[in-house]
């Protein structure tokens, strides 16, 4: 007889295998309403015990790094459920599996680089003027002239730097 990677065992998820929410939730750092929460919306899965307690496999930790990792670079809950749906369901997807997601990613954060990008080089202009008020600032929005286009930071957010009103001639 030969030894097996697993001890002899059968495949699958075994007693010792599986998460309850509390270790969930201390493994991954979320409270447990928000681990019942990704439940709900289909990012995670968990089996029900006899007594209907939650239990998770710890593949599900790395689903839920997964939606922290897809947060921070501004997906929706909903476009990492998308993303997670094309991953296999067996605990550990493999490294080609996961980077064919994240580079799926890339231009998303590739827009949110130039949104910043934009963002800073008008933020920077509006701080040198030292009023940080668009709806009273004489120079960039003279007679508020971004008030009659629509609510909202007209100029600061719109993308292109060239959108701004040029600065009254009379200042």
């Amino acid at each position: 007889m030969t030894a097996t990677p697993d001890h002899g065992r059968a495949p699958g998820p075994h007693r010792n295998d599986l998460l309850t929410i509390g270790q969930l939730a201390h493994r991954s750092g979320l409270a447990a309403s928000a681990l019942r929460y990704y439940e709900s919306l289909g990012l995670i899965h968990a089996t029900r015990t006899s007594g209907g307690q939650r239990r998770y496999t710890r593949g599900t930790l790395r689903r839920i790094a997964f939606v922290r990792a897809a947060q921070r670079v501004g997906l929706s809950l909903d476009e990492a459920r998308v993303a997670l749906d094309r991953l296999p369901e067996r605990p550990a997807p493999s490294g080609n599996e996961w980077d064919l997601v994240a580079a799926s990613w890339q231009s998303r954060i590739d827009e949110q680089i130039a949104e910043l990008e934009r963002l800073k080089a008008k933020l920077s202009g509006c701080i040198g003027c030292g009023c940080l008020s668009l709806s009273r600032c004489s120079l960039y929005n003279a007679a508020d002239r971004a008030g009659e286009a629509g609510p909202g930071a007209r100029y600061l957010l719109t993308p292109g730097t060239d959108t701004a009103p040029a600065p009254d001639p009379g200042r």
